[in-house]
Order: C-alpha cells, then structure tokens, then sequence
C-alpha cells in the first residue's frame, strides 16, 4: 500500500459523552477533516473545486469501531484512496490513538457531481493527484466483516 495522508487530531471535551469516550458521529466528522486537508495537501481545497463547479457527496459510509476514542487522545486519521473512477472516488480511513491502537477503520464512496448534484466526470487533474496515493486495500468488507 502506498504510504496515506495523516491528519492529527486532539478530543476536546465536548466530543465526549458522559462516559468518557467520543460519540459515535463524531468519528465522521473527523474522516471529513481527514479528506479535505488532504485535499488541500493536493493543491486545491475542497472550497476551490466547489468553485469549479466540483463536488464529491458522500453516497455510502462504513465505520467499524474498534475501541473507543477518549478526552485528550491524540489521534491520527489516515486516509487513502482505494477508487478513482470517472466519477466514482472511494476513500479508506483508520484512526489509530498516541499509543498506534487501532480505533476505527471506515470506508466512503463518493460520487463526482457539479454544484446541481448531476455527475460529472472526475477532473483529471484532481485523479492525477490523487493516483500516487490509491491502494485497493479495504478494510471493511461489503459484508461488514
């Protein structure tokens, strides 16, 4: 697999329950960070290719949640293409704690659409950019398991 972008992230407080550890939503929030900061380590932010009439909706997500994220954790958000399609884009995400322990492994399928929501072909530009990065690794399977 070729080596994916990592994007650090500290818990705050308030991405926690009572229980001390993060809401389970939360986790996309921060795979939503994770791609457009590596979007933007690409060239171009997502801003800027939503001003070129380019936008990537999520279609489909998968997170399989391995152990629990908690207050004051820093954590690493790892995040690979795993599909560059002409108007398909799939990327793979792991979270791993300060300690490598693996929390989340989850998977989303985008689709490449204008501003209008009709699919349009993946700019080749972007597809060019993205390529050194594509590893067909999944790591959940379409099964869950």
């Amino acid at each position: 697999m070729s080596i994916p972008y990592r994007h650090p992230h500290r818990v705050i407080y308030a991405e926690c329950t009572v229980g001390d550890h993060v809401y389970h939503s939360r986790y996309l929030d921060w795979l939503e960070a994770a791609r457009g900061e590596f979007i933007r380590s690409l060239g171009s932010t997502v801003l800027q290719w939503q001003e070129r009439d380019v936008i990537f909706p999520v279609i489909e997500a998968r997170l399989r949640y391995k152990s629990p994220a908690r207050y004051d954790d820093l954590l690493t958000i790892a995040v690979w293409p795993t599909v560059i399609d002409r108007v398909r884009l799939n990327f793979a995400h792991r979270i791993t704690n300060q300690d490598s322990k693996l929390l989340v492994e989850a998977e989303t399928h985008h689709v490449c659409t204008g501003v209008n929501e009709k699919p349009k072909r993946l700019p080749e530009e972007l597809a060019e950019k993205l390529k050194p990065y594509l590893s067909e690794t999944i790591l959940i399977d379409s099964k869950g398991g």
